[in-house]
């Protein structure tokens, strides 16, 4: 499920160790990105992947430069998805800077992701958020 989105970026299981985490030196969680991140695992053959793949598409775009966004293909990288006890698909993971991923199972809808995106932005981003969202134009 390649997208023409440069928002979204495919890792492969080399890419996730550098960029994310490396399981095989560690069962530890410690994230090596430098903002939040969305991973979304999946496969070219699931229905609700090619569901969800335009709708993270788009909140790359709105969220650009604030969280980053990954998909991981779990037919060509199996290991990374054992490495997370992926046996369902899509899930997806949602990492802040700092403390454990928020794991989601399932398709969900633009709201729901969106809300998940927002519970991993650093504090300041969810306030500045909250006053453009209430102010009056």
């Amino acid at each position: 499920m390649k997208t023409n989105n440069v928002n979204v970026v495919h890792l492969n299981k080399r890419e996730f160790k550098e960029k994310i985490f490396d399981y095989s030196l560690s069962k530890e969680w410690k994230y090596k990105g430098d903002m939040p991140a969305v991973i979304d695992f999946y496969a070219d053959w699931c229905a609700p992947c090619k569901m969800v793949s335009p709708i993270l598409d788009d909140l790359s775009v709105e969220f650009a430069g604030k969280v980053k966004v990954y998909k991981v293909n779990t037919e060509k990288d199996p290991e990374v998805s054992k490495a997370f006890g992926v046996s369902s698909i899509p899930t997806m993971l949602f990492i802040a800077q700092t403390g454990k991923p928020i794991v989601v199972r399932g398709a969900q809808s633009r709201q729901s992701l969106k809300s998940n995106i927002e519970r991993i932005l650093p504090k300041e981003e969810k306030r500045f958020l909250e006053k453009l969202v209430s102010f009056k134009w």
